[in-house]
């Protein structure tokens, strides 16, 4: 919502926002762009705005929610605000996908940007190669969107992807996800279906074709010339991709069989690669030459909280990931390991997991996290928070330590936690921490422990 705040902003709107709490850096964002944030009350609703934005958190009894609804104002959703009035004008490039939308989004933006075409985009995360997550671009340029599945707002239950109404559309994978609002797969194969529907036939759609879920997904009827990637070999996908490096730091890209890129970037991990390439098939597509592809994959400087190193404290390095799926977990594992052992032999990898999503929370993922962890030396569980889940439906971290071995426990506090690792963890070690929150700033707490208990006397 702050990002769509600062594209009203650049478009011309007076813009002012409420929230509970809006701390720094967000903060310090909004006051540097002269947008206004109250605590919710009524009282922020005068004078008349001529249009509210409802985010997808708020629902009925809010305050403000029941106030706009009393007094008859104009009100919308932040996509539909998107697509309705950011978007007129522009080609919509959409990446969807359970994983990887952030960074193949801000790959994608920062490539077309590097040709030359100023695209404007608006990603859920922070890509260091941008001063933020949103710009509005040139007039008439592309614009990049992060194809969320998530449903839009209490009014609208449709997912947010379908506003943007996509020309170009990459669909990296599809897992189930989002447990909150999706039954099942099929519920979130359906939506992905709807969006596939309103790709023009002049249009264009860059699919994984490693991907069964997406497959099945695109057999249901598709009506835009159909551009497949895949891992490096495949019978039929015209783009490919093959890791040069166990770490996904070295990648070949191949076309029609061909190899047409030899890289080397800044991304550590495998599943990476293939993001490269679907961004590398769709800008192609649009007329962007393979060289100017390639330099820009080999500056792009990634995005913040995706093995994002936080610091360093007597030869404890802290990494933070936004990690928060089996798939996603299991990825930046394996990445991790293949990494510490390019730079060490004696280093250990320690994974510290916080379940914070109402998905993880739950045990829909139980049976698959034991498997996530090949390669961790240490493994420690923060215990989730209950948040209206009954104790039968809550995710058994104590089950799923005893499943992964002796080396991985289950604490029910932060503090704990740091102070377990502190007491164990030597020079030389990684610890990666996973969550999609702020996880009580174990990664600061951490380094100043280790600090104090390595430093020498």
């Amino acid at each position: 919502m702050a990002a769509i705040a600062a594209l009203a902003k650049a478009q011309g709107w007076r813009v002012s926002g409420s929230d509970a709490g809006v701390y720094p850096p967000m903060s310090d964002y909004l006051q540097g762009l002269g947008i206004e944030i109250a605590p919710y009350a009524a009282a922020n609703l005068e004078p008349k705005p001529d249009l509210c934005l409802i985010g997808n958190a708020m629902s009925r009894g809010h305050i403000e929610v029941e106030a706009i609804l009393d007094r008859g104002l104009a009100y919308t959703s932040g996509p539909a605000f998107v697509g309705d009035y950011l978007l007129p004008g522009r080609d919509a490039w959409v990446v969807a996908g359970t994983h990887g939308k952030t960074s193949t989004a801000s790959l994608l933006a920062f490539v077309l940007d590097q040709a030359g075409l100023m695209p404007g985009f608006l990603i859920g995360g922070v890509p260091e190669d941008f001063a933020g997550g949103a710009r509005l671009g040139r007039d008439g340029a592309p614009f990049v969107l992060e194809g969320d599945e998530y449903d839009t707002a209490f009014f609208d239950k449709r997912s947010k992807f379908l506003h943007y109404h996509a020309r170009t559309l990459i669909i990296n994978n599809i897992e189930y996800d989002h447990a909150d609002i999706f039954p099942d797969l099929a519920a979130i194969q359906q939506q992905f279906h709807h969006l596939i529907r309103t790709v023009p036939a002049s249009g264009c759609l860059i699919a994984n074709a490693d991907d069964a879920n997406v497959s099945e997904t695109l057999a249901r009827g598709c009506w835009t010339p159909v551009t497949y990637f895949a891992r490096y070999p495949h019978s039929d996908a015209r783009w490919q991709w093959q890791p040069l490096r166990d770490d996904g730091s070295a990648f070949r890209l191949y076309r029609d069989g061909e190899v047409v890129m030899k890289i080397k970037w800044q991304m550590i991990g495998v599943h990476h690669i293939g993001n490269a390439c679907a961004v590398a098939a769709a800008a192609a597509q649009a007329g962007v030459a393979l060289t100017d592809i390639a330099a820009a994959l080999q500056r792009f400087g990634g995005v913040r909280r995706r093995m994002t190193l936080v610091g360093e404290a007597c030869g404890v390095k802290v990494f933070d990931d936004f990690a928060h799926h089996p798939t996603a977990i299991r990825a930046m594992v394996a990445a991790a390991h293949a990494q510490l052992r390019g730079q060490t032999a004696s280093g250990r990898l320690w994974v510290v997991v916080e379940p914070r999503s109402n998905t993880m929370r739950s045990r829909i993922h139980q049976q698959r996290l034991p498997d996530c962890f090949a390669g961790a030396d240490r493994v420690v569980f923060a215990a989730p928070t209950k948040r209206n889940l009954p104790d039968d439906a809550l995710l058994d971290v104590d089950w799923v330590c005893r499943q992964i071995g002796s080396h991985a426990t289950a604490f029910h506090d932060t503090a704990s936690i740091v102070s377990h690792i502190v007491a164990d963890v030597a020079p030389g070690d990684h610890l990666l921490v996973l969550s999609n929150g702020g996880f009580e700033d174990i990664h600061h707490r951490l380094l100043d422990a280790v600090a104090a208990e390595l430093a020498e006397p």
